[in-house]
């Protein structure tokens, strides 16, 4: 299978980036419906940010992104604005719904301050370090 890289004005690239979100306090607040959403947010925080969604999924208090970045982004940038907008967006249409869970006014967030985000895709490390290495030394 030949590896499959994106193109920009002055980079040829494939930055891919396994990321979870776990809810606040850990509760098995999202169903269905906020699944949907979250897929939709996430979808159009990527687009925006020059970035591909190529999977999504969830449960009940974690979800699963693997996102195509693209070189202009700071990985942590991107995350808090993948974070941000959804927590936003989520609390806002879900309100009712998220009261028995999240009480505080005070504290908004739908997300733990935390996350996971883990480099993905591409040759296994020690086959690109060989590969590295194996690269032909100048003569002079």
């Amino acid at each position: 299978m030949k590896t499959q890289l994106r193109k920009g004005a002055h980079a040829v690239f494939k930055i891919q980036f396994h990321i979870v979100f776990v809810t606040k306090y850990r509760k098995n607040v999202i169903d269905q419906a906020i699944l949907a959403k979250l897929h939709e947010v996430f979808s159009r925080v990527c687009e925006k940010r020059k970035c591909e969604l190529l999977e999504f999924n969830g449960e009940e208090n974690h979800v699963h992104l693997l996102v195509d970045a693209h070189p202009d982004n700071n990985t942590s940038q991107l995350i808090s604005s993948l974070k941000s907008a959804s927590s936003r967006i989520v609390r806002k249409e879900f309100e009712d719904y998220l009261k028995q869970f999240y009480w505080k006014k005070e504290d908004p967030s739908f997300w733990t301050d935390a996350y996971c985000v883990i480099s993905a895709g591409g040759a296994p490390l020690e086959i690109v370090k060989e590969y590295i290495k194996s690269q032909e030394t100048p003569k002079t």
